[in-house]
């Protein structure tokens, strides 16, 4: 899951840079040698980048998707192996999992104890990829015209490779960190039934327990024309859910009609739904980004912001704002009618109607609770509303009641060096905390009380998201530059 478009991210908010950086710049260890005496550094820098690389093309050439070819214990297994290799404890390097072919691999680097542990957490399953759809080979790692190409360069094998090898690094240099640094390789976060980190947090809460959690799944950098734009912290995640509403009746022939015929009694409840919206809303996230947006739009954009932060808010402003879905999707929860079913013959009243509903639900609120809200408005007796489950994919009479993540505070450990390390390696690049509207595994940290926060340290073009897509690629220079972010940020985060 990656977060390119300025326009298209949920909400923005703009952390001061330059006191931050200043503040923090002692925490952040050297990205690059800056006298004769760094030569060792450089040397095992380039070293680290050429094992990430070799990592890299390893995960890339095994199909780890959700299909009768794919296997993520093949993944886990050869990184377990690395591990083994080089000589960290088996009692650091657990493999584990549901079932023999979704073991998530824990891998742990003990500190001293002072502080709580920070878990960094990936996943090494991909979306399914079809090789007829693509130039290349999606699962051989090409390299071609300054990019890397196959099915995992973007979402997320370029992490998981990339914290590999600082694992392997920091253990080959023997670092002591503080804190214990713990690595979570994991399965079904794209589909599947096994998803690896709630089966951990659920199963093994010992080996993943942390102060915090950093996944590289979202975040990154934003470049407009090679230009870094910003640096997108993901701090809050909406929630996914499907409902299936259905209509039913006994049906009949179609030449005798009737006023209760499925489809119109699925097409009512649906135009409803068309014009409802939910409750406006906004949190410390939203709030600060359309405060900062007062500084980069104008006329009556702007004037419109103002109103809607005002107390109360104007909600005409707020009404004038909606009729663009970015602000919209910023403002509340959205739900919409995704896919139709109905009837089994042209000559024939259907006895059911189907449609899927889509939502994604802003923080503070539970699946459940947007249920009950749609049988509110649909309010019809004959129809039926039902969340489709996200293990079993079958329709259920109730939802989960977990909320969506409330935006953690912006930690000082996370945010102080994560700043000062962009500065050097993208300098004047603003740090931004952001809201994703999507969905990521971070969800099952943050509501078991573990503040989770968002950043790949991938550098991508706006429009060159290719992630679920073809011919997924990676700029060469991103991954080097991501590579020697997280060798320094793994470090200053252990201490």
């Amino acid at each position: 899951m990656q977060i390119q478009s300025l326009r298209k991210l949920v909400a923005l908010v703009a952390i001061t840079v330059v006191g931050a950086a200043q503040a923090v710049r002692a925490q952040a260890p050297a990205i690059a040698p800056s006298s004769p005496a760094d030569a060792d550094h450089a040397q095992a820098q380039t070293q680290t980048q050429a094992l990430a690389k070799e990592i890299f093309k390893q995960l890339i050439e095994i199909n780890t998707t959700d299909t009768p070819l794919g296997n993520v214990t093949t993944g886990t297994t050869a990184m377990q192996k690395r591990f083994l290799d080089a000589g960290f404890s088996p009692e650091d390097v657990h493999l584990l999992g549901p079932n023999e072919r979704k073991q998530n691999l824990v891998v742990r680097i003990r500190g001293t104890g002072k502080e709580k542990p920070v878990l960094f957490l990936c996943h090494m399953d991909v979306v399914e990829a079809l090789p007829s759809d693509w130039h290349t080979d999606p699962f051989k790692f090409v390299e071609k015209d300054g990019y890397y190409y196959g099915r995992g360069t973007q979402d997320m094998k370029e992490s998981d490779a990339a914290l590999v090898a600082t694992f392997l690094r920091l253990h080959h240099e023997g670092y002591k960190p503080q804190r214990d640094l713990i690595l979570a390789l994991t399965a079904d976060e794209e589909s599947g039934r096994s998803n690896g980190a709630s089966w951990l947090v659920q199963n093994h809460r010992d080996l993943v327990d942390a102060a915090f959690v950093i996944n590289p799944d979202s975040g990154g950098i934003e470049l407009d024309h090679g230009k870094p734009v910003t640096a997108d912290v993901e701090a809050t995640e909406k929630v996914y859910a499907d409902f299936q509403v259905t209509a039913t009746n006994p049906g009949g022939h179609s030449s005798r009609p009737r006023p209760d015929n499925a489809i119109y009694e699925l097409t009512a409840a649906l135009n409803k739904l068309a014009a409802y919206s939910f409750p406006f809303e906004l949190n410390g996230v939203t709030r600060a980004y359309f405060d900062a947006l007062t500084k980069k739009e104008s006329g009556e954009t702007t004037a419109d912001i103002r109103a809607i932060l005002a107390t109360p808010p104007d909600m005409a402003a707020v009404a004038r704002l909606s009729t663009e879905p970015d602000f919209n999707s910023n403002f509340r929860t959205t739900c919409v009618a995704t896919r139709l079913a109905a009837g089994h013959a042209n000559n024939a009243l259907p006895q059911t109607a189907q449609a899927n509903v889509n939502c994604r639900i802003f923080p503070g609120h539970s699946p459940e609770q947007i249920r009950q809200q749609l049988v509110q408005l649909f309010d019809d007796s004959k129809l039926s509303v039902k969340y489709i489950s996200d293990v079993t994919d079958m329709p259920m009479d109730t939802a989960p009641e977990r909320k969506a993540i409330v935006p953690p505070p912006p930690l000082p450990e996370v945010f102080g060096p994560l700043t000062a390390l962009v500065q050097q390696i993208w300098p004047g690049t603003p740090v931004t905390a952001v809201m994703e509207n999507g969905a990521s595994d971070s969800i099952y940290f943050a509501q078991a009380g573990i503040p989770s926060y968002g950043f790949s340290a991938i550098a991508l073009e706006r429009g060159d998201d290719r992630a679920h897509g073809q011919d997924e690629r990676l700029p060469i220079d991103s991954y080097i530059k991501s590579v020697d972010f997280f060798y320094a940020y793994t470090k200053a985060l252990g201490k």
